[in-house]
Formats: structure tokens, C-alpha cells, sequence
């Protein structure tokens, strides 16, 4: 299992076909972000890869994320009668997403700059912003919390799939765009996991969500994360995607047990599990992916060298 081959034959070969494609007509990007970052990629050495100023960027995100579960770890900091955050830790956390969101901006262009740009890059890129949503939008609420003055957790929980539905939508749509079929196997993939989740909450006897709302946030967007990623390798390599992703089963197990009415620590337990089970299958499906697509392009995802210049 340690190394298994998430990517098939057809989709390496379809890789090798992959042109990268994309329109910006944002004002916002071509005329003050774009030539921002022309700049600021001139200060970063040549011999620099870009994939790892896109990881830089993605692990302050997974920073920020960390930072604020340790100062508001149940979203009530903002909440009257409550220990607020530190002012400090809102610069830190601004400063630092600011710079995240620059990074995501120049690793493209650096790889232009050096030459170096791969399907591997452009996946790798895709990627982490999948699994970045949640990182990003959780943080964000510790802005609004919880209590008479903020919004409720499930309130947030809707917005969080507002993000993640816009950015799997436009990664959908290329994928419907750029080959000649469609993919109606994978749409029923993503419906069946939006009704586990939602049924979940639901049916929770003992509330998880209240009681638990940064974890069930990170077990979602975590899930979501992989079920994008496994769309982009499709859409790149104009391969169909599969019928079902296999983190619904465990899901759909748990669902059933909470239909069962089980005690609240249990129910707990199952949601740690979960959350455990989820996370390291995502970061083992990314690490065996950068693997596949590093040996077969012959390039090292974190380095500009070549494996067989050493």
C-alpha cells in the first residue's frame, strides 16, 4: 500500500498531451495583482523551484489554521464575555495569509521565468488550493465567531461549501469543456458525499457540529480536497473520472451508526476517527501522485536539477 500507483498508464500518457489553458479577466488581476507579482518574482533566485513557493505558501495557511484553533479553538473568542485574540496574532495571521496569496501568485511565473513549467507543477498547484479552501475560510471565521454577536456554526459550514463549490465548479467545467465526454459517474460521487455530510449534522444525537465545528470543517474540506485533486488528474490527463470515491464508504458507515442513535463520546470518537482516517489517505495520495508524475516526467518535484545530472 506504501506504494501504490493512484495514477494509471492511460492517465501518464494523457498527461504528456496536456496543454495548460486558462482565461483571466479579472481588472483586479490583470492590472494590480499580475504586475505585482512580475515583481516580486524577480526576487527569487533562478535555481529556485516553483513547486516549493507553492508549498511555502500552502504550509502559512496550514499555519494561520494552527494559530487560531490554539487562541479560538471553539470560535468564540469574538463573543462578548470571552477571552478575545491577541491583536498581535491578527497581524501575524494577516501578514502571512497576504503572503500565502502571493506566493500563489508568482510560482507560475517563476516556472515560466526558469523554464521549468510541468503538468506536474500546474497539479501540484491545483492541488493544495483544493485542500486550502478549508484552511482558509475556518480562519477567517474566528473574524465573526460564534455566540449572540456572530453566526452559527452551520451558517459557516454553508459559506464553507460556497467556496468550495466555486472552486470545484470552475475545475467541473474544464473538464466538461476540454474533453469529449462527460462525466456523469463523478457528479454522482460529489452529490452522495454533500447528502453524507448534511445527514450527518442532521441526524447528529448529540450535536457534533456545535461541539466539534473546526474538526467537522477540516474532515470536510480534507474530503473535499481529494475528491478534487482525483477530478484535476482526470481533467489534465482527459481521462473519465470514477464512479465513486472511496472515502464515501467509510462515511457512509458512520452515518448509519449515528442513524443508530449512538452516545455522544462515541460519536465523538467516530469523527476523530474519521478525521484521521481522511487526512492521512489525502496526504498519501498527494505524496504517491508528486511520486508517479516526478519519475515520469524525470524531474524533481522540490528541485530544478535533473535525476540524471547527479
Amino acid at each position: 500500500m506504501a506504494g501504490y500507483e493512484y495514477v494509471s498508464p492511460e492517465q501518464l500518457a494523457g498527461f504528456d498531451k496536456y496543454k495548460y489553458s486558462a482565461v483571466d479577466t479579472n481588472p483586479l488581476s490583470l492590472y494590480v495583482m499580475h504586475p505585482f507579482w512580475n515583481t516580486v518574482v524577480k526576487v527569487f533566485p533562478t535555481w529556485l523551484a516553483p513547486n516549493l513557493i507553492t508549498f511555502s505558501g500552502f504550509l502559512l495557511l496550514v499555519f494561520n489554521f494552527l494559530l487560531m484553533a490554539y487562541f479560538d479553538p471553539d470560535f468564540y473568542a469574538s463573543a462578548p464575555g470571552h477571552k478575545h485574540v491577541p491583536d498581535w496574532v491578527w497581524i501575524v495571521v494577516g501578514i502571512l495569509n497576504f503572503i500565502a496569496y502571493t506566493l500563489d501568485g508568482v510560482d507560475g511565473k517563476q516556472a515560466r521565468r526558469t523554464n521549468s513549467s510541468t503538468p506536474l507543477g500546474e497539479l501540484f498547484d491545483h492541488g493544495l488550493d483544493s485542500w486550502s479552501c478549508v484552511y482558509f475560510v475556518v480562519t477567517v471565521y474566528s473574524i465573526f465567531g460564534r455566540g449572540s454577536t456572530g453566526v452559527s456554526v452551520f451558517v459557516l459550514y454553508l459559506l464553507l461549501w460556497v467556496v468550495l463549490f466555486s472552486f470545484i465548479l470552475s475545475h467541473w467545467e474544464k473538464y466538461n469543456t476540454g474533453i469529449l465526454f462527460l462525466p456523469w459517474g463523478y457528479d454522482i460521487s460529489q452529490v452522495k458525499f454533500d447528502y453524507d455530510v448534511l445527514a450527518w449534522i442532521l441526524q447528529s444525537p448529540s450535536d457534533i457540529l456545535e461541539i466539534h465545528p473546526r474538526l467537522f470543517y477540516f474532515m470536510v474540506g480534507t474530503a473535499f480536497a481529494n475528491i478534487t485533486c482525483q477530478l484535476i488528474v482526470c481533467q489534465m490527463s482527459s481521462t473519465r473520472c470514477p464512479t465513486l470515491n472511496w472515502l464515501l464508504v467509510p462515511l457512509f458507515l458512520v452515518v448509519m451508526v449515528v442513524n443508530l442513535g449512538v452516545a455522544s463520546h462515541i460519536e465523538s470518537v467516530l469523527l476523530y476517527t474519521l478525521t484521521t482516517a481522511f487526512t492521512l489517505a489525502h496526504i498519501h495520495y498527494g505524496v504517491q501522485v508528486v511520486k508517479q508524475l516526478s519519475s515520469h516526467f524525470q524531474i524533481y518535484p522540490f528541485s530544478l536539477r535533473k535525476p540524471n545530472s547527479d
